[in-house]
């Protein structure tokens, strides 16, 4: 990832679409933004999302927002305006034992590529929130708080917010004793509770420790690679991202 391009200067009051509208006058359009959710959770997929938003006040979203600060019906909202308006989205889907398999932050970068593949439009420069995606053919740059500040990532956030949270809630209806509709597969006190009453089921990341407890499993009792980055596999995080 590269810094902005010379010239290109967002001012702090330069609101949502800020990023946008420098980046366009220095001819770097159409910009991207990329976003996942699902990181932090020990149960269900991985999910990535890429957004182009259209120029001037047809590409406007209004009450958008970081996804995480958003109630879930205005999340819906902003949704149905952002497929129904964004030049080009699109979302991926990782599974939890591709998760497992790759480890958090190699699966993390890789949906987020491939989410950018997937959009029709080619990005002219892309913006991720908090950490750069390395092996683009495209500028970009990492932007802290992106999903705050940039309206492109705010809208990758939605989109990978919203497809995961129907992905947790269909899931409730297959397991429905850990309660996936409520806390998404995130650690709550309850989905512990359930976790050690009834065991992992297969929708449970193996690399989080709680899940290796419950389950009674060594790390070297599991089908997972030990070569990728795996800093997140002994942390019990009960994050929302």
């Amino acid at each position: 990832m590269s810094p902005l391009p010379r010239g290109t200067t967002v001012r702090r009051d330069a609101g949502l679409y800020g990023y946008e509208r420098a980046l366009r006058r220095v001819g770097m359009a159409p910009v991207a933004g990329v976003d996942e959710a699902g990181r932090g959770a020990c149960a269900g997929p991985l999910v990535a999302g890429a957004v182009v938003l259209a120029e001037g006040p047809s590409g406007a979203i209004p009450g958008l927002a970081d996804s995480k600060l958003l109630t879930a019906k205005a999340r819906d909202r902003c949704y149905s305006l952002i497929v129904r308006r964004a030049v080009s989205w699109a979302a991926v889907v990782v599974s939890s034992e591709d998760c497992d398999a790759l480890g958090m932050h190699v699966a993390n970068i890789d949906a987020l590529r491939r989410a950018l593949a997937r959009l029709d439009s080619k990005p002219g420069y892309v913006l991720t929130d908090g950490f750069p995606v390395d092996g683009l053919d495209v500028p970009g740059l990492a932007v802290w708080k992106g999903d705050r500040v940039a309206a492109c990532i705010a809208a990758a956030s939605v989109i990978a917010k919203v497809t995961r949270d129907r992905i947790m809630t269909q899931m409730h209806d297959e397991f429905p004793e850990y309660d996936f509709a409520i806390h998404k597969g995130y650690v709550t006190k309850e989905h512990q509770q359930a976790l050690e009453a009834y065991g992992p089921c297969p929708q449970h990341r193996r690399r989080f420790v709680n899940v290796r407890r419950a389950g009674k499993w060594s790390f070297d009792e599991l089908a997972v690679s030990q070569a990728s980055d795996d800093a997140d596999i002994e942390q019990l995080t009960g994050g929302s991202r």
